[in-house]
């Protein structure tokens, strides 16, 4: 009996140090700035890469293409741009 209770114990105390969880932290985007001249202009959605470069600029970087289909993205001062293929897909506020 007393042996049951001792190898409970060690097992209870195994499992609980083996036990972890991953924190995810999820920016509200419900406050991110509108796109406005109030707020933070920024591409929209169908815009193609040359429109984006001749309205915003060349970006301070280019992220190579990943995944099929191809996902760019080119980050800006304060936004960063998303495109599939050479047309925007979202543009995002830099927390």
């Amino acid at each position: 009996m007393k042996q049951a209770i001792i190898l409970t114990t060690l097992l209870v105390f195994a499992c609980a140090s083996a036990v972890q969880a991953d924190v995810i932290v999820i920016p509200d985007i419900s406050n991110e700035p509108p796109n406005s001249p109030e707020g933070i202009l920024r591409p929209v959605k169908g815009m193609n890469m040359v429109q984006v470069t001749e309205k915003f600029g060349e970006p301070v970087k280019k992220h190579d293409p990943v995944g099929d289909p191809p996902i760019t993205r080119w980050d800006y001062k304060n936004f960063a741009v998303f495109f599939e293929y050479q047309y925007v897909l979202h543009s995002v506020v830099d927390p």
